[in-house]
C-alpha cells in the first residue's frame, strides 16, 4: 500500500506539473514562471488533501516532490514547442492527472482510517484542486465550469477504487481499475464531448 501511494503521488504530481508548464508556455511567460506554474499545479491537490486529512504536507516532508516539479518546469521550458505538437496535450495531461490523483486521494484517506464517503470526496478534491489553482492564476475558465465530464471522472475513479477495496480486491488491481475508469470517462469527454444533462430550471408559469 505504501509503495502504491507514493508511486501514484509522484505520478500525479509530475503530470499536473506538466499541465502547469503548458499553461505557462501558452501565456509566453519566463523561465521562473514555468517553474512556478509547474510547482503550484503539481502540489496543489495533494496539499489540500493533506491539510484536510490533518497529516504532514507531503512536499514539506519530502523535498523531492519540489525538485521533480522544478525539473519538469525547466524541461518544459525547452520542450514545450514539441509537446504542443501532440493533439490537445493540456487536456490529455490533465485527464491523466485527474485519473491518478482521484485514486491517490481516496487511497490515502482510506489508509488513514477515514470512511468510504470521505475517501471518495477526498479523491475528487485531490484530483481537481491543482487544476483549479492553475486556471485561477492563469485567469482562464476552470474545467469545472465546462459542460463536458470532468468532476464525474474524478468521482468515478475514486469511487471505483473505494468500492473494489471494500470488496477485498488487492490495492494494485483496485487502483488500476479506478485510474482506467476515470481516464475512460475523461477521455470520452475530450474525444467525443461526453457530458451529463445540465440543470434546466422550470419554466415560469406566467
Amino acid at each position: 500500500m505504501a509503495t502504491m501511494l507514493q508511486l501514484l503521488d509522484f505520478f500525479g504530481v509530475a503530470v499536473f506539473a506538466v499541465t502547469g508548464a503548458i499553461v505557462a508556455s501558452r501565456l509566453r511567460l519566463d523561465f521562473l514562471a514555468f517553474v512556478f506554474f509547474a510547482v503550484f499545479t503539481g502540489v496543489g491537490g495533494g496539499t489540500l488533501r493533506d491539510l484536510v486529512l490533518g497529516v504532514p504536507v507531503f512536499w514539506v516532508d519530502n523535498q523531492l516532490y519540489l525538485l521533480v516539479c522544478t525539473g519538469i518546469g525547466g524541461a518544459m521550458w525547452l520542450a514545450a514547442a514539441w509537446v504542443e505538437k501532440v493533439d490537445r496535450p493540456l487536456r490529455w495531461a490533465d485527464a491523466i492527472g485527474v485519473a491518478a490523483y482521484s485514486v491517490m486521494g481516496a487511497a490515502k484517506a482510506l489508509s488513514l482510517g477515514y470512511p468510504a464517503a470521505v475517501a471518495i470526496f477526498m479523491g475528487v478534491a485531490t484530483a481537481t484542486f491543482g487544476g483549479i489553482i492553475r486556471d485561477t492564476i492563469a485567469g482562464q475558465p476552470s474545467a469545472l465550469l465546462k459542460p463536458e465530464i470532468y468532476l464525474t471522472a474524478a468521482f468515478a475513479g475514486a469511487g471505483t477504487y473505494v468500492v473494489l477495496t471494500a470488496l477485498a480486491v488487492p490495492s494494485w488491481p483496485a487502483a488500476l481499475a479506478g485510474v482506467a475508469c476515470a481516464l475512460l470517462l475523461r477521455g470520452g469527454a475530450i474525444v467525443r464531448g461526453w457530458s451529463l444533462p445540465p440543470y434546466a430550471p422550470p419554466q415560469d408559469p406566467s
